[in-house]
């Protein structure tokens, strides 16, 4: 009879929650994207995204004790909600009809190579969150660390111009609910 293999030490094994979940998303995303196509992956994430940014604006609204945010207060929940979650977003420009954001650092990780239906979960969450509280918006991912881009460019139209008709990305609309 041989004797078992020692135990690794518990910190040797480069596994914790974070990279679990990165993991399980990025196994998970890339399954839908093989089975039913990149544009339904894209879709059945977005539901998700969808949820997870009422229930992220709704924390923003009740920290700042209001119904709606502002536009300011909108802008910095966008890049706020990202930093909590180790993203790198920032305000590149704004302009009375948009904000343009950049990113660094996607909160996925490694995990978003090549899994551009994730990039639906950040155009869910800013779309929702601006649509409730400024009554509009257009996301529009020009550049996408997914897609293999250095950094990411997010425009966020708040008007409906001929840019943001004009404009590749998903519109969303403050909901018939939304107080």
């Amino acid at each position: 009879m041989t004797d078992p293999a020692p135990a690794p030490e518990a910190d040797a094994v480069p596994l914790d929650r974070d990279r679990f979940l990165r993991s399980l998303l990025r196994h998970l995303s890339g399954t839908l994207q093989d089975v039913v196509g990149v544009e339904e992956a894209a879709g059945l994430i977005s539901v998700v995204g969808q949820e997870i940014g009422e229930e992220i604006g709704t924390m923003y609204r009740a920290h700042a004790g209001t119904d709606r945010l502002d536009r300011e207060q909108v802008e910095h929940a966008l890049v706020d909600l990202k930093r909590r979650i180790d993203g790198d977003f920032y305000v590149i420009e704004r302009s009375d009809d948009a904000v343009v954001l950049g990113n660094r650092r996607c909160p996925f990780g490694a995990a978003v190579a090549g899994r551009p239906s994730l990039c639906m979960m950040t155009s869910n969450v800013f779309g929702s969150i601006a649509a409730h509280d400024l009554g509009y918006a257009k996301v529009e991912l020009q550049e996408t660390i997914a897609r293999g881009d250095r950094e990411c460019r997010v425009v966020v139209h708040l008007s409906e111009t001929a840019a943001a008709r004009a404009a590749q990305g998903r519109e969303y609309y403050r909901g018939p609910d939304a107080r």
